[in-house]
C-alpha cells in the first residue's frame, strides 16, 4: 500500500532577508524555521532543506541497511547513520556523504561494507537523490 506524508512551508519575503517555517504535516511533531543565512551560512537555531534531506537520508538508510542485514540471517545491535550533505550557492547541492558504524555479531567488515554499498543503492532516498554524488564509509565497531 502507496503512503503520502505532507510538509509545507510558509515563506515570507525575498531570498536573502526573508524567512520561513517548515511544518511537518504528516507526523504533526514540529516546525522549524527555515532561512537562507542558515542555508548558506550559519544554522543559528534554523534548518535548511539540505539538513532535512540529510535526516530522511540517515533513516532511510539505516531502515534499509537493518532490514537486509536481517533478511542475510545477521541482524545488527545498533547502527549509527551520518549523513553529510554539501551545499554549494549557485551550484545547488554536490554531494552526500553517509558515514555509517554498526553493531553486527557474526559479520565481518567485508560483509558489512557489502550491506552497506547494497542499502546506499536501494534505499529509497538514494534512489530518489540518484543525480547526487552519494559516498559511504561503513565500520563495524
Amino acid at each position: 500500500m502507496a503512503t503520502v506524508r505532507h510538509a509545507h512551508t510558509v515563506w515570507e519575503g525575498n531570498l536573502i532577508q526573508g524567512s520561513g517555517v517548515v511544518t511537518l504535516d504528516s507526523s504533526g511533531i514540529g516546525s522549524y524555521d527555515v532561512s537562507w543565512p542558515a542555508r548558506s551560512e550559519e544554522p543559528n537555531g534554523k534548518t535548511s532543506p539540505e539538513e532535512l534531506i540529510a535526516a530522511a537520508h540517515s533513516a532511510c538508510f539505516s531502515m534499509a541497511l537493518s532490514h537486509g542485514l536481517t533478511q542475510a540471517g545477521t541482524a545488527p545491535t545498533s547502527l549509527d547513520t551520518k549523513a553529510d550533505v554539501t551545499f554549494q550557492p549557485g551550484e545547488g547541492i554536490t554531494g552526500i556523504h553517509l558515514t555509517v558504524r554498526g553493531q553486527v555479531p557474526g559479520l565481518d567488515a567485508e560483509g558489512f561494507q557489502s550491506a552497506a554499498e547494497d542499502a546506499k543503492k536501494n534505499c529509497p532516498v538514494s534512489q530518489a537523490l540518484s543525480g547526487t554524488t552519494i559516498t559511504l564509509t561503513a565500520e563495524l565497531v
